[in-house]
């Protein structure tokens, strides 16, 4: 599989975390040593964030992922990739989600 991140990836949220809704915010915990790294903190997410996260499950493509999102938020797709693109570079440098 490719490292490189695209529009045609898949991506799920590894076995090593679990998110949790608390107060209102969705916390994604690493609960393995090493996952999160970034001294193994917690991470937090937006609402654009969890609209990402929740699509992560292993079956959208990026693309797929930009084009709802685009759709359901009525936001330019260029400005929704760029969301989505950062917050997966982001998770796969932190070991959250896995390329499937």
């Amino acid at each position: 599989m490719s490292s490189e991140i695209g529009p045609e990836q898949v991506y799920a949220p590894s076995e090593d975390v679990v998110s949790r809704e608390i107060e209102g915010e969705l916390i994604l915990v690493p609960i393995a040593a090493g996952v999160g790294d970034m001294e193994d903190s917690i991470f937090t997410l937006n609402e654009t964030g969890r609209a990402i996260w929740q699509r992560l499950d292993g079956q959208h493509t990026l693309g797929q992922i930009t084009a709802e999102l685009s759709a359901e938020y009525d936001a330019p797709p260029a400005r929704i990739e760029s969301d989505v693109m950062g917050l997966v570079a982001e998770l796969l440098k932190r070991r959250m989600i896995v390329s499937k």
